[in-house]
């Protein structure tokens, strides 16, 4: 298996403005994939990097990494009219938050 197989594999469900069942299966995308630490918790970059410990270094940049890998995901399930109004985000916990904002009970309010 090439070292693209698993992640090529992955269905990523789409935004279709249920935000309440997109949340779910994201969040159990993202769980799976070991990346929803990121989101819940998102992550700081501490001011004066190069004063880390090697320890602490390599802890960051395990952190930057799942911060893209679950941000790339995000992007790939909402649509682009969505995306190009919350891509000022930096982490992908600022990207998540901002739909939750957005759009949460989005489809309650229209069924009432």
């Amino acid at each position: 298996m090439s070292e693209y197989g698993s992640f090529a594999q992955v269905c990523i469900p789409k935004f279709h403005g249920d935000y309440d069942h997109w949340s779910l299966v994201m969040e159990n995308l993202l769980r799976s994939k070991e990346y929803w630490d990121v989101v819940r918790e998102g992550f700081r970059e501490p001011a004066p990097i190069e004063e880390l410990s090697p320890a602490d270094a390599k802890r960051l940049e395990g952190l930057k990494l799942k911060d893209l890998k679950s941000k790339y995901y995000l992007f790939s399930s909402i649509d682009r009219t969505i995306l190009k109004t919350i891509t000022n985000k930096k982490t992908t916990k600022e990207l998540w938050d901002a739909m939750k904002l957005k759009f949460q009970g989005s489809a309650r309010v229209q069924k009432a």
